[in-house]
């Protein structure tokens, strides 16, 4: 007797095992499609994994957005900006060469543009990327600075936001859209039109500021924290790197400058609710300090968690401890995301199962430099509601 019911309780389980993906899968395959025109920008796509933008893509299907041809949105080929071949090559199709009636089609014809990812490819990491492109070429030492490829916002690129806000058209862009290494000219026209502004500031959560064991920590910002501080590292925990535009580096410890050691976002039950988000979560990943005037609203803050000798470090450099992590206009539909939220290392072939989200557990390990969380409690519920209420009102 007890083998038949260990034999059901097997046979119900893999029943189950079978049932609830199908059922998923099928809910979602049989969801109607809705037609939004998106144009993306990304100019940082080192290799065909497309992580910079994926994360919106992925959106995009699990939503079953699609193109007006009726074809969902291929993360190869449906963007603008930076194209790798996979070999060693790439190719460049951007806003640049468009002329600006051009760039009115372009507008007239979509329905939103999100910019990704304007930050660029660099050459060191080019060629360690593909070193067999160039085998009689040396690769630079991975984490040193060296020349732009490309990236940066153009001057058409801020064009067209302009005409699409005109047309009060959806809006959505991220850390690094105007920071280094837009020029400073095209920066401060950003800044005016959209009444934000860069402090000059970038900063990073590291889980292992020993430079010994962590090679994600960039040559060139040790060098420059050496420079400034008397040759000296004495970092060994985890911690945030604040970086400036002038090479300044600021380093905060856990426990010997911060309480929490990591970036939080915040958001107050208002926003929380409406956009469906957690109202704290952390954020391990690079991010901005933007301030803004009165035509934007804050949907959510990043908080560091300083002790009494960390507050005097933020003082002494002018650091604030509170700064926007989400930011949205009043008047028309444009939303900054001051961090590296579309990074994100999400499969998109999950994307095709309905309700997923429900078991966002499953994909996700429990270090606290993990950004998957990010994604299924922050980033994925909140551009779901954004576009929800966008394709809405479209449809009115």
């Amino acid at each position: 007797m007890k083998k038949v019911h260990i034999r059901i309780i097997i046979l119900t389980f893999l029943v189950l095992l079978i049932a609830i993906p199908s059922f998923m899968f099928l809910s979602w395959y049989f969801s109607p499609r809705k037609t939004l025109n998106v144009v993306i920008v990304d100019k940082t796509v080192l290799n065909t994994k497309y992580q910079e933008h994926m994360s919106f893509y992925w959106v995009l299907r699990q939503n079953r957005y699609v193109k007006s041809d009726g074809s969902f949105y291929n993360s190869e080929k449906d963007y603008y900006g930076f194209f790798p071949d996979g070999k060693g090559g790439y190719t460049i199709n951007d806003l640049e060469e468009k002329s600006r009636e051009d760039l009115v089609q372009l507008a007239d014809a979509n329905d939103m543009v999100y910019y990704t990812d304007l930050y660029g490819i660099y050459r060191i990491e080019w060629q360690n990327e593909y070193p067999q492109a160039k085998p009689d070429v040396k690769p630079g030492r991975m984490g040193e600075r060296s020349e732009l490829i490309y990236g940066g916002m153009s001057q058409n690129e801020l064009e067209f936001l302009r005409i699409m806000k005109s047309r009060k058209k959806l809006i959505i862009n991220e850390f690094n859209t105007f920071a280094s290494p837009t020029s400073p000219e095209i920066r401060k026209e950003y800044e005016e039109e959209f009444d934000i502004t860069w402090s000059g500031w970038v900063g990073r959560y590291f889980d292992n500021l020993d430079t010994t064991n962590n090679n994600e920590i960039p040559l060139w910002l040790i060098r420059n924290y050496k420079e400034q501080n008397n040759g000296q590292w004495p970092f060994k925990k985890s911690g945030i790197a604040f970086v400036r535009n002038d090479d300044r580096i600021v380093i905060l410890e856990n426990g010997t400058h911060l309480k929490n050691e990591v970036p939080h976002i915040l958001t107050g039950t208002a926003n929380s609710d409406y956009y469906n988000v957690i109202s704290e979560i952390k954020y391990p990943f690079w991010f901005d300090i933007c301030s803004s005037g009165e035509s934007n609203e804050m949907v959510s803050e990043y908080k560091i968690e300083t002790n009494e000798k960390g507050d005097s470090i933020l003082k002494q450099w002018e650091i604030p401890a509170n700064f926007p992590a989400v930011l949205k206009n009043k008047d028309f539909p444009y939303y900054y995301f001051a961090g590296d939220f579309c990074d994100n290392p999400i499969s998109v072939s999950s994307s095709n199962f309905r309700f997923v989200q429900n078991f966002d557990f499953l994909f996700y390990p429990s270090e606290i430099r993990e950004r998957s969380s990010f994604f299924w409690k922050f980033y994925r519920p909140m551009l779901n509601k954004i576009l929800d209420d966008y394709y809405n009102s479209l449809t009115k």
